[in-house]
């Protein structure tokens, strides 16, 4: 099952890395401003978009398995068709302890195989409104 208590998503938000697959340079859209507030929170941002140059000053990775940094937490902001394979590199990844997707998008497939593989879930949530309700 996903994580769905207080207690767990707050551990989670306790983490430090966040891998955003599918993070916009675009201002204006949820893949940009939630890692964006994210980030002015003291989390630790890596942005994943193979079609963008720079993203928060950084050169984005083009594939979550080109990410070379250590990363506690993979969010997703892509659609849930493309949660499956992202997950599935998620679950290659040592470092990864969490898979997070964004508000409506599901894989309950891909998440049962993450929890599998030992590592936490967290579906259908926006980790900034998580963080405001419960790191605040």
């Amino acid at each position: 099952m996903p994580v769905e208590s207080d207690e767990e998503l707050r551990e989670i938000l306790e983490l430090e890395t966040i891998v955003v697959v599918g993070c916009s340079a675009t201002p204006g859209k949820a893949a940009h401003g939630v890692p964006k507030f994210m980030r002015d929170h003291g989390y630790e941002i890596i942005p994943v978009n193979p079609y963008a140059d720079e993203i928060f000053g950084k050169v984005p990775y083009d594939s979550l398995s080109e990410v070379d940094e250590d990363v506690d937490i993979v969010d997703v902001f892509r659609p849930s068709e493309e949660v499956s394979d992202i997950a599935d590199e998620a679950i290659e990844r040592d470092d990864a302890d969490v898979v997070w997707t964004q508000q409506g998008i599901r894989d309950r497939e891909a998440g049962e195989r993450v929890e599998a593989a030992g590592k936490q879930y967290v579906e259908d949530r926006c980790l900034k409104v998580e963080y405001q309700r419960l790191m605040t």
